[in-house]
């Protein structure tokens, strides 16, 4: 029995679409790089260096290249003043792009002749290179980079970044690329008791850990309500934070980029099909218009010539829309998993993309207006994943500047409130299980310092969670 006395409770909220595992084990084991200048990142690398033998890898994360004082992006000269004596590099929060320097790319053999490869981009910057790398052309570090943190680092990293979670009033999440090592991790804190939410795990479709999870028979489903086998993933084209995701209109600010494309429809088509036939639920991380009237057109062709009852294909992201693909969306029953705090924390981003583009992306009025079930999505890292903020940015579409983006898309509070608990189980085929408090249902619930409809709605992000609650065990409390 929870005595809530004058505090609301709702249900659990859910994330339908982040990154859990990677989020914990950059907790315990990347250089942080989350800062708000230039000066502080060099100072942060050239410490690690301080501490690392030459010629050793530095990996920073987190970086987020809107949010630094001086205005500007890294360079590859900002690399090599930091670490000269090291290869460097410094992912983006965003997880799509990365810089490098000078050391690193000799080792990775790569010039500014070096011709970009299929999805992906070595940026140039008056015949040489500038340091940053785009898509699939960081795969020619991948081969370089030091191993990543072992089986106890990672399981120390879920019972992190589930502490965290819980604290902000998430019950369950959605892991949107899973690797074999993470799906391990979850089930060793799982077992340790260390695991605080629940999680639908998504294996990495263009990985082995798809494959042997197809060949063994298994797909979407396997599991429990603490931790199952989600739908299958894959990654078309870039992003929407990093400016690279594949449209049919330039970005405002670059006339000639249309962003990058990671997989042809050809590709597209038989990883849907395979998937498909093998009863996994098929989630395409698709950020542009071009990229998600590719990810349609292969579900369509799916459910065309081997019809399944009931898919709930996924499109991951589908941050820019029209008309058309609203109306095909409806049609097939797919769910989009738009970014739901996006607007608010990256408002640094939207003049990328101009007005006209804003008030189309991260469409939840026009999802909901065609009746089409919309999941809640932080996509942390790149994303935050506190509820309260997303609830906020959805209602207000104004970024923590204040300044406005797309009002047209702005929801109500109890629609916010909805996608974020309903919207988030029946991404999962769990609306009968959570999603609402319902006799009947999982006891995951949230109780909060204040109603959100009883505050400033510029405001929301500033209640307080006081308990969250996972199958009738609190596991954060403010006391």
């Amino acid at each position: 029995m929870i005595d809530a006395r004058d505090k609301t409770i709702v249900p659990g909220f859910i994330d339908a679409h982040s990154h859990p595992a990677w989020g914990g084990s950059v907790e315990v084991s990347s250089l942080n790089l989350d800062l708000r200048s230039l000066a502080e990142i060099k100072a942060r690398i050239r410490d690690k260096a301080a501490r690392t033998p030459p010629g050793q890898w530095i990996v920073g994360s987190k970086y987020d290249d809107t949010k630094v004082r001086e205005g500007r992006r890294l360079t590859r000269e900002d690399l090599d003043e930091a670490a000269p004596e090291h290869p460097v590099r410094v992912m983006h929060r965003g997880g799509h792009t990365s810089w490098y320097n000078s050391r690193a790319f000799a080792l990775a053999g790569i010039t500014a002749a070096t011709p970009d490869p299929a999805g992906g981009r070595f940026q140039r910057r008056d015949g040489a290179l500038d340091g940053f790398v785009a898509g699939r052309a960081n795969e020619a570090f991948a081969r370089l980079m030091p191993p990543g943190p072992g089986r106890e680092e990672l399981q120390r990293g879920i019972k992190v970044i589930s502490t965290m979670m819980t604290a902000a009033g998430l019950t369950s999440v959605t892991d949107a690329e899973c690797s074999p090592d993470y799906l391990t991790a979850y089930q060793d804190a799982l077992h340790a008791g260390e695991m605080l939410f629940r999680v639908y795990a998504m294996p990495q479709g263009y990985a082995p850990v798809y494959q042997h999870v197809r060949d063994a028979g298994l797909y979407t489903g396997l599991g429990d309500d603490r931790l199952k086998i989600g739908a299958a993933k894959w990654v078309a084209d870039g992003s929407a934070q990093e400016r690279t995701m594949r449209m049919s209109t330039p970005f405002a600010d670059k006339p000639g980029d249309y962003g990058i494309l990671y997989m042809e429809q050809d590709a597209i088509d038989a990883a849907v099909e395979d998937a498909h036939r093998h009863r996994f639920q098929i989630g395409i991380h698709a950020n542009g218009d071009v990229t998600i009237d590719m990810v349609l057109k292969a579900y369509e062709r799916a459910q065309r010539l081997f019809p399944r009852p009931d898919p709930r294909f996924r499109i991951e992201h589908c941050s820019l829309v029209n008309e058309d693909l609203l109306r095909r969306i409806k049609a097939i029953g797919a769910i989009p998993t738009p970014f739901y705090t996006y607007v608010h924390y990256h408002g640094n981003n939207w003049a990328a993309y101009g007005e006209e583009k804003m008030r189309s992306m991260f469409a939840h009025r026009s999802f909901l207006d065609h009746g089409i079930p919309v999941a809640p999505a932080s996509d942390y890292i790149p994303g935050p994943f506190e509820p309260l903020m997303a609830l906020q940015s959805m209602v207000t579409r104004k970024d923590y500047e204040g300044r406005t983006w797309g009002a047209n898309q702005r929801i109500t509070l109890d629609e916010a409130l909805r996608i974020c608990t309903m919207g988030g189980a029946y991404a999962s085929f769990e609306e009968d299980l959570k999603g609402s408090i319902t006799a009947g249902k999982l006891a995951d619930f949230v109780v909060l310092d204040k109603d959100p409809h009883d505050v400033d709605a510029e405001a929301i992000e500033t209640i307080a969670v006081v308990r969250t609650v996972v199958g009738g065990e609190t596991v954060h409390s403010l006391g």
